[in-house]
Order: C-alpha cells, then structure tokens, then sequence
C-alpha cells in the first residue's frame, strides 16, 4: 500500500520540483518506507512513496519500468493473484527480480497488454501507466473502487494522485472554483463520490474504470468491470453456505499473504469475527475500540469474540477527552471533506493496530452484498405500492400510521421510485435545512453523471433486492472504503477486505436472493455461518460497528471547535452560509432540541478542508 503522484504536462512545463516534492510528501504516512521520483523528458513525473509489504528489497522500488522498457507503472494496492498470472507469462516469470505483485503486473502488461492485464487481476489497485509506444497515460482502478484515485485534467496538464489534496492544492489546480453540483452532492451524500471532485477540473476514478490520456490530451473511458446483472437463481441454504465457506477460505488465504505482519480488525458484529476466525494461527493480534457509551460500545462482544479465538487482543476505549486530538487529524488526513464521522474510531483504531502490524483483515463490504443494513427492507416493503398513484400511496401511509403505527408502510412510499427513496435515506441533511443554510444552492441540482440511485420500481421483489444490493455497492460501500481507507493510510496501515475479493463478489451474487431472505432479517447466511463458529456466544442483532455518541460531544467536549470553526467568517463567506442559521443550528443542538450531528460534521470537515486542502505550498 503506497501513495504515489504523477503528472503530465502538454506544454512541456512541469511544476516546480520543489512544489513538487512538496506535494508528494502529503502522501508520506501511505508509503513511510521509501520516496523515489522518475521523470522522463520534459513532460513526464512519476513519484512514488512505498509501504513495503511484498518483497521489501530494492527490487521492488517505484515507478516501475516493464522488461521490455515500454511501459511504466505506479502502482498502489495488493494483487492477490499475482502468483498465478506470474506462472502463465511465457518464462514463468523465472527473468524477474522481485518476487512481488508489481514486477509481476508490469510484466504482465508487457506480455498481455494493458486490458486483457488488467481483466484478469484480483486485487485492489490504483495504477498510472504510461506507455511510450503510444505516448499514451492510462488510469486504472480496482473494480471494487478499494483503492483511491484522484486526477484532475486541462488543457495544460494532467496530474494524478492517491490523496485528492495533492490535486486541489497542485499549482495547476488549487485557483480552480468550487463546482457547486458537487457541493450540492456532498452535503446531501456526506463524501464525494466517483468520479466528482469539489473543484472544477478534477475528478476521481470510478471503480472498475479505465481512463486513457493520448499524447494530445484527448480521453478515453472503458468499464472493465461492472456489478453482475440479477439472476433468478435459486440456490438452498446448505449449498449457498459452502459457497460463502469457500470463498472465505480462499480469499483470506490469499489475503494474508505478506512479507510483514498482518492482524485484524475485530468489532462485536458479524462480519470481523467471521474474518479473523479464518484468518487466526498462533500469536494472531486483533484490533478493537470501545466507547464510553454504552449505546456504542463492542468491547464485551470482541473481546469475548478474541477469547474464543485465543488471539491476542489490543483495545483502547474512545471517550470526547481523548478523541479531540483524532477529531482533526482523521479529518485533515482525509484530504478531501468527508461526513462520515465513524472516521474518528476508525482512525484511533488504526493507530492502535499499526504500532503492532502493518497490514490488518476487515469485514466491510458483508452488509452490501449479504443484506445488512434495515434499508433494504425498509424499501423493498414498499415494493407493491409503486405501482400504483401517488394519490393512493399518500392516503394508504396514512393508514398505515394512524392504525398500525407505521408497522407495514414508511415515508419510503411517498417517493416517485424506491431509488429516490434510497437517495433519501443515505442523506442525513434535510433539504429545507440546506437550502436555507445555503441559499446560493438552492437552485442547483446534483451532477447530470450522477445516477448510483437511478432505478425503478421492478415487477419481482427479488430484482428490486438486487438493485438496493447494486445502489449500495456504489453509493454507502464507496463511502466506507473512503473513510478506512483514508484513516489507515494516515497510520501507514494497510486494510484488505477478504469479502470484496472479486471472485467472492460475483459468487455471492450467483446464488441470486431468495435464499438470503432478506425480507426477514440482515445476513440470515453470515449468522449462520458465525453460529456454526462461535456456538457459546450470543450475537448481537444491532449493527453498531466502530461508532460513537457524536451528538453527546458536541454538546460537551467538541463544542468549542465545533463553534469555532463553523462560526469562522472565511468560510461561511466562503460557501455563502448563512451564519445566523448556522449558530441557531449550533445552538439548537447544544440545548438538545435538534440532533444535527450529521449536518454539522459535515459542515466541520468541509471547513478543515476548506482552510488546509486547498492553502497552496
């Protein structure tokens, strides 16, 4: 896992090199081992900061060059089937000096090419290559969008990156403006998701996407990689878990290849547990946080969870005192605004596990694909109300409140298509509440291009599972990867996430729906499968995860940054907020009236943004 940067220029000026290293020190904490710059000519800069973690010799230094001096590659992430893409080149691979997944991946594309290389990998990657046959740059990421990657693109340059702060603070593009789309999107969405950036003229990588840059600046979009359509497979329950068991198996095996330590992260869920039981061997270290609030707090679950599997466990409890110092430094690590304020923990325990290993297992992406989150119920029960007026569905909600306390009908069926519904729900800032705070984007709407929530109402259930399952998969799961990965990176901790390997993906999505029965409850096959390992524990029901009782700080610890920073007349002007509103907000929440947690970390990490990601060096 490493941070890299590189840059392109049409008119054969560069940035300043000391600009340059500058901005390529931003991304030290991603890649503490190792910082080397390659430039070619005078229109070309790779650089490169590695964390070592396969093959730690110097032959495995970046940037790259491929055997036959062709091509040149930056590379960050993990391919977990390097060994067997090594042994179908020609040679074997027997003329490589390293041993690790980037002298096989360059080979690769020397042998292969760049696209029939990259529809075989499994991994997470982001990877620059040029190729100096065609005086071409290609921009590829990982289908799960696992690992970062920002670029922003003019007339004058292309520049590219792990961390969007090395774009928007970049001499070509910090005197960009604010794209108020964007805006908009991030304040409704609280991250910025593919392939949006806040500032005019950059952008981010979507996942399984290939971007490729000729020599004249013109673009090319290909979509190797796409979440697999429905199917109306039917698989029984006994098959489907030996599929699952499997999967894991090999994906974990393949995962916790490594030439440094390796743990996991272990919470009092489902989806950690399952991991570090096939992860475990002896000595294997587990990472966890409690919370001083009882509402939040894991730590009897994990460490009962740790017991069980005798691994040797590490945990630290969060409370507002000791989390001031992660408040700011996971934000301003982020180098991008992001709302999602389960960042703070995930920072803290990122600190906590990378003074004992460098690379940790983690559950996430089980709720998208096994159905964990009450979303998709709370939209697929609605899914017979569709077809009919709008009229008709207002009055039998109201039914359905006055009578039976809104058991068998929610607000989810006043929305024109359950993909609105779905918007709705993944947004925690009331548009009224916005529009007054903000009144210059009260007649913006989001970006055209933006269409994760885009669906319709199917005629089966089942299909309309799968395009929550989809929705997800590109919308909450593009989220949480940015905040993991963006707060272990800024503790040189590499994450793997076992139950985003592809081949484990589209085996899941084989077994078609019915057999999860997600109608009747969240991850009915993962329960399953942790009862079968843990039979003596009893299992939480409520998904918690790494969290904590953010309304409760703000109102005690975390007020007065909160004031502070939000009060600021420099970025309130900045964003035309009204700063009246916003200190009613404030003081509304303070006096435990409103819980405005959502809006206001929101607002918060746009403003850490806003006064050091965009301050040119």
């Amino acid at each position: 896992m490493c941070g890299f940067l590189g840059e392109i220029a049409f008119n054969g000026h560069l940035s300043d090199p000391d600009s340059f290293r500058k901005l390529l020190k931003l991304s030290k904490s991603r890649g503490p081992d190792q910082t080397r710059i390659e430039v070619v000519g005078d229109r070309i800069r790779f650089a490169f900061n590695r964390l070592a973690i396969l093959d730690l010799s110097e032959n495995a230094k970046q940037p790259m060059w491929s055997p036959s001096g062709r091509y040149l590659i930056i590379f960050n992430g993990e391919i977990y089937n390097h060994t067997q893409l090594r042994n179908k080149l020609c040679n074997g691979g027997s003329d490589l000096k390293s041993h690790g997944d980037t002298a096989t991946l360059v080979a690769c594309i020397d042998e292969w090419g760049i696209y029939k290389t990259i529809e075989k990998l499994d991994g997470m990657f982001s990877i620059g290559i040029w190729d100096s046959d065609q005086n071409s740059l290609s921009l590829v990421r990982d289908f799960a969008g696992i690992k970062p990657f920002f670029y922003g693109f003019n007339e004058r340059s292309i520049v590219f990156a792990s961390q969007y702060n090395q774009i928007s603070k970049h001499p070509f593009y910090c005197n960009e403006p604010i794209d108020q789309e964007v805006l908009r999107l991030y304040l409704t969405q609280h991250f910025i998701p593919p392939p949006f950036g806040l500032l005019r003229n950059t952008y981010s990588v979507l996942p399984g996407q290939i971007l490729t840059f000729d020599k004249n600046g013109r673009k090319r979009s290909s979509i190797y990689w796409d979440f697999p359509d429905y199917t109306q497979v039917k698989t029984n329950d006994k098959d489907a878990l030996q599929i699952v068991k499997e999967e894991l198996n090999h994906s974990v095996k393949a995962e916790l290849i490594s030439d440094v330590p390796v743990g996991a992260f272990l919470s009092g869920g489902v989806d950690s547990p399952i991991i570090s039981s096939y992860a475990n061997s002896n000595n294997f270290k587990t990472f966890s946080i409690g919370s001083d609030s009882p509402t939040h707090d894991e730590s009897y679950l994990s460490n009962k969870y740790a017991d069980s599997l005798n691994t040797m466990h590490y945990s630290v409890e969060m409370n507002a005192v000791n989390s001031i110092e992660a408040l700011d430094r996971s934000i301003y690590s982020a180098g991008e605004p992001i709302g999602d304020f389960s960042i703070i923990p995930t920072w803290e325990v990122s600190r906590l596990a990378s003074k004992s290993v460098s690379v940790v297992l983690s559950g996430d992406g089980a709720d998208e694909l096994f159905f964990g989150y009450d979303r998709f119920r709370s939209i697929s029960k609605n899914h017979w109300l569709w077809f009919w007026p709008y009229q008709f569905r207002y009055l039998i909600r109201g039914l359905d409140r006055l009578v039976f306390n809104d058991k068998y009908i929610n607000s989810c069926a006043l929305s024109k298509t359950p993909g609105k519904a779905h918007f709705g729900l993944q947004s925690r800032f009331p548009v009224s509440l916005l529009d007054k705070l903000i009144p210059n984007l009260t007649n913006i709407s989001l970006p055209n291009a933006y269409n994760t929530y885009d669906y319709k109402n199917p005629k089966s259930i089942d299909e309309l599972y799968h395009l929550i399952r989809r929705a997800e998969f590109y919308g909450m799961l593009q989220k949480t990867l940015t905040k993991v990965d963006r707060a272990s990176m800024a503790n040189s901790l590499e994450v793997r996430v076992p139950f985003l390997k592809k081949t484990m993906i589209e085996n899941v999505i084989k077994m078609g729906v019915r057999v999860h029965q997600p109608n009747k409850g969240r991850k009915k096959i993962l329960y399953n499968l942790l009862q079968d390992i843990f039979p003596d524990i009893q299992h939480e029901q409520i998904k918690k995860g790494f969290s904590i009782p953010l309304s409760a700080w703000i109102r005690k610890e975390f007020k007065e940054p909160f004031y502070e920073t939000l009060l600021e007349n420099k970025f309130c002007h900045s964003f035309g907020i009204d700063k009246g509103l916003m200190e009613h907000m404030l003081n509304l929440h303070l006096s435990g009236n409103k819980d405005y947690k959502w809006p206001l970390f929101t607002l918060y990490s746009l403003a850490i943004w806003n006064k050091y990601g965009r301050k040119i060096i």
